[in-house]
């Protein structure tokens, strides 16, 4: 028995990094798994052929979560095709870093539309689905630096920031109807983007880490596997960091 036998969880930007941990996490413990990308390229291909390796449905869509109309045809969509959305992981996200003297309102306008807008226009697009099941876990992927803030990084901050009190307030207002929704704020997690680093800068950073070490994207997926199981059945509302220390 899987911790998610018989669900079906929807998680968007997930043809790879943490997104794609997240997905075979949760195929590997029995759940249904729908991924989104912008494109159906080969990584997401190569991600919909792994779930399905679990014995469990997986299917990719291309859908740009910043888009509303995008997010209603993706609900209404992933619902048709499996009968049921037990668990949304909202995981799409961008970076376009620069201090603020240098970011344009473009770089602004982008992040916060794909980091904050895409998980208002998923979570409201779901609610409907989640209310009448009277069940559902929704799982925001925020991070550090949303609860610390990061110079050169003030339009990623605030998106992430913003999901917090997104996740917070949305808590309230759907756990009548036995819905939860949580917030996951990693840390330093080795990810293709982290791999762009340069040598001395990683080993730098993880000396201010605790646990001494960065993060892996398995990491971040075993806590959204305990948000999105029945082991966290009276948890909502709240921020779970991935950092190995680095926020307390």
């Amino acid at each position: 028995m899987g911790l998610l036998d018989g669900k079906t969880a929807l998680i968007t930007g997930a043809a790879r990094g943490i997104g794609k941990a997240i997905a075979i996490s949760f195929a590997k413990e029995g759940a249904n798994v729908a991924i989104t990308d912008l494109a159906l390229d080969d990584n997401t291909k190569a991600t919909e052929e792994e779930i399905a390796s679990h014995g469990v449905k997986g299917k990719a869509y291309a859908s740009n979560a910043a888009k509303f109309e995008d997010a209603e045809q993706l609900i209404k969509d992933v619902h048709a095709e499996f009968g049921s959305i037990d668990i949304v992981v909202n995981n799409a996200g961008i970076t376009k870093d620069n201090l603020l003297m240098r970011m344009t309102e473009a770089d602004w306008d982008a992040v916060i539309a794909v980091n904050l807008k895409s998980v208002f226009n998923m979570t409201k697009a779901v609610q409907r689905i989640m209310l009448k099941q009277r069940s559902g876990s929704i799982i925001n992927m925020s991070s550090v630096v949303g609860i610390e803030g990061n110079a050169g990084q003030s339009n990623y901050s605030a998106s992430k920031a913003g999901l917090i009190g997104f996740t917070k307030s949305i808590a309230q207002e759907l756990g009548s109807r036995s819905i939860r929704v949580n917030a996951v704020a990693p840390g330093f997690i080795a990810t293709a983007m982290t791999d762009k680093l340069p040598e001395d800068i990683r080993k730098t950073w993880v000396q201010t880490i605790p646990l001494r070490r960065e993060g892996q994207a398995d990491d971040v997926a075993n806590v959204c596997l305990f948000l999105g199981s029945d082991l966290s059945s009276y948890v909502t509302g709240q921020v779970i960091s991935v950092c190995g220390g680095m926020h307390t």
